[in-house]
């Protein structure tokens, strides 16, 4: 929508950094963002996928969890757990579907607040 933004907050795009380092701020040094990549790659999965979660939690990062739940049905076929995939395949299709319906009946009234709250917010909707 018109004025709003497509970047995460907290993330700054390179126009950012580039005025950033403009204004004198220090660009982080190749060997600082070289030693924190191998520090990253050092980890667990579980702890990358901790360290992501908790981070895109912070941030209200909709875009990373739209991703992940993207990925997760190749993944489980990739890693030969087909019958999961398939079955997250269709429970994200519910979830899509329940919330594309969210306004009908019962179930509508009682999000009806929610709804209020967000047009007040967005009033060019």
């Amino acid at each position: 929508m018109a004025g709003e933004s497509d970047e995460v907050p907290g993330d700054r795009s390179a126009t950012q950094r580039d005025q950033a380092g403009a204004a004198g701020e220090q660009a982080e040094p190749a060997g600082d963002r070289e030693r924190a990549r191998d520090e990253l790659e050092a980890l667990s999965t579980k702890d990358l996928h901790d360290r992501a979660v908790r981070r895109a939690e912070r941030h209200l990062d909709v875009r990373f969890f739209w991703s992940l739940l993207r990925l997760i049905p190749a993944a489980q076929a990739a890693s030969g757990d087909e019958g999961e995939a398939d079955y997250d395949i269709q429970s994200s299709k519910g979830l899509i579907y329940d919330a594309l319906h969210s306004g009908d009946g019962s179930l509508g009234e009682a999000l009806r607040p929610l709804f209020l709250d967000y047009l007040r917010k967005h009033p060019d909707a």
